[in-house]
C-alpha cells in the first residue's frame, strides 16, 4: 500500500511514519529549545513539590501527585507566555519563590505538628509569637533543601542571557498561542485525572478533613489551591450548603437520640463542685515513667491509683490545638477543620457543658496566667458559659524573664497555682456551688527553661564490652559516663513534665489545706500530646545503654514504632478524682475528648442532647472520630491517609465482619464530622431551638 506525499509521489507507509517521526522530533527538538526557561520552572517546582512529600509523607509512589503538581504549575506558568519574553523571567523566578516558601514553610510545619499547614492559620498568626521558639529551635539544613529550585532558575538564567537567548526566542515566539496549548494540554490532563477519581478521593479532596491524605494523593500545589478555597469557606459558606447540613443534622439526632443509660456512675457527682485541670502537653506514657531511677511523674501517678483513671483517651484536635480540646470537651463535637472555632466561629450557639452546670446553680469560672485575648478566649469563654475568667491582669506577673517566676511562655505554673488559692477560697465562699477550669502553661514546647525545672540529669555511668579480653580470657569492660537523655528534646520535655507533675502536686497539696477538696472533684486531662515527634520517642524507648547505639528491629527489646504505634502513643492522661467518694479503677476502653461531656453529665445529672461522644460506662461501643477522619475503637485503628487499618484485639474477627465493621466505621466518622462542620458553620443548635 503507499501514499501520496505533497509532490503526488508515491511512498510507503514505513517512509511516511519516518517523514512524521522526523517532523515530531524535529518540532519537539524545537519546543525544548525555545521554552528552557518554561521547561527549568516547570520541572524544578515539581522536583520540590516530590521533595516535600518525600521528607514528610509515607506515600511516594503514587504518580498522581506528580501529575497534579504538574498540572497547577504548568497551568500558572502559562500566563508566563502573555509576558514578552525579556521579563519572562521575573514572572516564572516569582513563582518559583512562592513554590519554594511553601515547601519550606510547610516542611518546618509538618515537623512541628505532623501535618501542612493552612492559609485560615493567617488569622491566629498574633498566637505564633507566643510559641516561635517552639519552632525556630528545631530548624535544621534539611528544610531549606527545596532552595536548590530558584538557585537552579537563576544558574539557568545567567547561562540563557548569556547566549542571547531571550533575544533570539523574542523574534518568533507566539505568546498566546504557547499559552493557549500549555493551557489545553494542562486541563486535558486535569479532566484525566478528575475521571479517575473514586467517591473517596473526591470527598477528601472536597471536605479536606485530612490534609495528610490530599497531599499524598494530589499534591502540595492541588492542596494549596483546595485549602485556600477552604479557608475563605468560613466567611461565605454560611450562604451555601444550608439544606444539605439540616438534613445531615436532622438524620443524626433523629436516628441517634442521646437517651442516658443508668449505670454505676450515675449521678455519683451530683451538687459536688468540680474543678477540671487542662494538663499542657502531658502524654500517658509520662504515667509510670522512670528514667535512671528518677520518677517523672510522682504526683500524677499517685493520683491515677487514687482515681479512676483512663489509659486510652485521646484527645480530637485539629489545628487549633489546646483551643480544640476546650471546645470538644466543653461541647461534645469536634472542632473545625477550616479554622479554628474560638477565632473564626466563636459567634454561634453551642450546647455547652458549663452552661449545664449553670442550668444547675453553679458558678463557672475558667483561670489561666496567660492573655485574655491569646485565642479569643476572653469572647470564646462567653459563648461556652463561663461567668468569669481570671486570665494574665489577676496575677502578679514579673516583668524579668530571667525570675524563677517566668517559665516559657509566661508566669510559672507554681507561681500561678498560688496566686489562684485566694481567688478560689473567694469563690468557695461566695458562691454555694462552683465548676472551674484551670490551664496551666509551663510544660509548653520549647521546654527549654532548664535551669528552672529542678535539680535532674538523666546521665547514666554504665559498663561497656571493650571487646578485649583479660589473661584469663574474660571480657573487659569499661566504666563510660553516658549522657543519655541530656541536651536532647525528649529528655528536656520529661524535664518540664517532671517540673509540671510538682506543680499539680503542689496544688492538690494547697487545695487541700485550704479545704478546697472538701465536696470537689477534680478533672484532670492531657489537652494534646507534645509533638515530639517519632525520633524523640525512638531514642527514649530503643536507646541501648550497654552499647550506646540504637537497638534494632532483631533485637527483643526493640520498640516497633510504626505510623500506627507511634499515633497510639499519642494518648493522654484523664484521671477523675474525688476526695470523699474513693472510685480508684483504670479504665481501659478507648475514650475520646468528645465523651467527656456526656460522662460527667452521667456522674453530675446534667442534660445534654447534641455530644456525638458517649458517657464511657454506657453499652454504646467506644469510638474515637479524629478531624481527619481516622478512627480508633477498642477493635482497630483505621488510618484514613493510609486507606489502611490494624488490629487492636487478639479476638479472633471473621475477615467479612471486618469488612463491614470497617466500612461503617468510615460512615460513621463522615457522618460525625458532617454534623459537626453543620452546627458550627450553619449555627444550627440556635436554629434548632428557635424552631422549638
Amino acid at each position: 500500500m503507499a501514499i501520496k506525499n505533497k509532490k503526488g509521489e508515491k511512498t510507503s507507509i514505513y517512509e511516511t511514519m519516518n517523514i512524521l517521526w522526523k517532523k515530531v522530533y524535529e518540532e519537539f527538538k524545537k519546543y525544548l529549545s525555545t521554552n528552557i526557561l518554561f521547561l527549568t520552572y516547570l520541572i524544578t517546582s515539581v522536583i520540590i513539590g516530590f521533595l516535600l512529600r518525600l521528607t514528610t509523607s509515607t506515600s511516594l509512589y503514587h504518580i498522581k501527585p506528580l501529575i497534579c503538581d504538574l498540572i497547577i504549575v504548568a497551568i500558572v506558568g502559562a500566563f508566563g507566555y502573555l509576558i514578552k519574553p525579556k521579563h519572562q523571567f521575573k514572572y516564572f523566578f516569582l513563582l518559583n519563590i512562592f513554590y519554594t516558601a511553601l515547601c519550606i514553610i510547610n516542611s518546618i510545619y509538618y515537623k512541628f505538628y505532623a501535618g501542612y499547614i493552612s492559609i485560615s492559620q493567617i488569622s491566629t498568626l498574633s498566637m505564633f509569637g507566643k510559641v516561635s521558639d517552639s519552632v525556630t529551635s528545631r530548624l535544621k539544613p534539611i528544610y531549606f533543601i527545596y532552595l536548590i529550585s530558584p538557585i537552579i532558575m537563576l544558574i539557568v538564567h545567567h547561562f540563557l542571557s548569556k547566549k542571547n537567548y531571550y533575544f533570539n526566542v523574542g523574534r518568533y515566539e507566539k505568546g498566546k498561542q504557547m499559552f493557549l496549548r500549555t493551557v489545553v494540554v494542562s486541563f486535558a490532563l486535569l479532566l484525566m485525572t478528575a475521571i479517575t477519581l473514586t467517591k473517596t478521593e473526591a470527598s477528601r479532596i472536597v471536605k479536606l478533613w485530612n490534609r495528610d491524605y490530599v497531599v499524598n494523593k494530589f499534591g502540595i500545589y492541588m492542596y494549596t489551591i483546595n485549602d485556600f478555597v477552604q479557608s475563605i469557606y468560613p466567611t461565605i459558606s454560611p450562604m451555601f450548603g444550608y439544606e444539605e447540613a439540616k438534613v445531615a443534622f436532622d438524620n443524626y439526632y433523629y436516628n441517634n437520640k442521646n437517651n442516658k443509660q443508668k449505670n454505676n456512675y450515675t449521678n455519683i457527682f451530683e451538687g459536688k463542685n468540680v474543678l477540671f485541670i487542662h494538663a499542657e502537653s502531658i502524654q500517658s506514657f509520662l504515667i509510670g515513667l522512670e528514667v535512671n531511677g528518677i520518677e517523672i511523674t510522682p504526683n500524677l501517678n499517685k493520683l491515677a491509683k487514687e482515681s479512676l483513671y483512663f489509659t486510652r483517651f485521646y484527645p480530637q484536635v485539629s489545628i487549633g490545638t489546646s483551643s480544640d480540646t476546650e471546645f470538644t470537651l466543653s461541647t461534645g463535637i469536634l472542632p473545625s477543620s477550616s479554622g479554628t472555632v474560638f477565632i473564626n466561629f466563636y459567634n454561634r450557639k453551642y450546647e455547652t457543658m458549663q452552661n449545664a452546670f449553670r442550668s444547675k446553680g453553679y458558678y463557672t469560672f475558667a483561670a489561666h496566667a496567660n492573655a485574655a485575648g491569646y485565642w479569643n478566649r476572653e469572647t470564646m469563654y462567653q459563648t461556652l458559659g463561663y461567668d468569669d475568667f481570671y486570665a494574665k491582669d489577676s496575677y502578679i506577673v514579673p516583668d524579668d524573664m530571667e525570675s524563677e517566676d517566668i517559665i516559657g511562655l509566661g508566669l510559672s505554673d507554681k507561681s500561678f497555682y498560688k496566686q489562684l488559692i485566694p481567688i478560689l477560697k473567694e469563690v468557695k465562699n461566695n458562691h454555694e456551688k462552683f465548676m472551674g477550669t484551670i490551664i496551666s502553661l509551663s510544660n509548653h514546647s520549647p521546654f527549654k527553661d532548664l535551669d528552672k525545672y529542678g535539680d535532674i540529669d538523666f546521665s547514666v555511668t554504665v559498663k561497656r564490652d571493650t571487646k578485649e579480653l583479660d589473661e584469663e580470657g574474660n571480657p573487659i569492660y569499661e566504666e563510660v559516663e553516658d549522657p543519655y537523655l541530656e541536651n536532647t528534646e525528649i529528655g528536656d520535655y520529661l524535664k518540664s513534665a517532671h517540673y509540671a507533675d510538682e506543680a499539680y502536686g503542689m496544688l492538690l497539696e494547697m487545695l487541700e489545706e485550704e479545704n478546697l477538696l472538701d465536696n470537689t472533684v477534680i478533672v484532670l486531662y492531657g489537652d494534646h500530646e507534645a509533638k515530639l515527634g517519632r525520633k524523640n520517642l525512638e531514642y527514649l524507648y530503643n536507646y541501648d545503654l550497654e552499647t550506646g547505639k540504637m537497638k534494632t528491629k532483631d533485637d527483643p527489646t526493640y520498640v516497633n514504632l510504626d505510623d500506627y504505634n507511634y499515633d497510639l502513643l499519642k494518648n493522654t492522661p484523664l484521671i477523675i478524682y474525688s476526695k470523699d467518694d474513693k472510685v480508684n479503677k483504670e479504665i481501659s476502653s478507648t475514650m475520646g475528648m468528645w465523651d467527656v461531656y456526656p460522662t460527667i453529665a452521667n456522674m453530675f445529672n446534667l442534660n445534654y442532647r447534641y455530644p456525638l461522644g458517649h458517657d464511657i460506662f454506657s453499652k454504646n461501643e467506644k469510638i474515637v472520630v479524629f478531624p481527619n477522619g481516622d478512627v480508633i475503637t477498642d477493635k482497630v485503628y483505621l488510618s484514613t491517609a493510609k486507606e489502611d487499618y490494624i488490629v487492636l484485639t487478639n479476638d479472633k474477627i471473621d475477615n467479612e465482619y471486618m469488612a463491614n465493621y470497617i466500612n461503617k466505621l468510615k460512615e460513621y466518622s463522615e457522618q460525625t464530622l458532617d454534623v459537626s462542620k453543620a452546627i458550627i458553620v450553619h449555627n444550627l443548635i440556635e436554629k434548632e431551638e428557635k424552631e422549638k
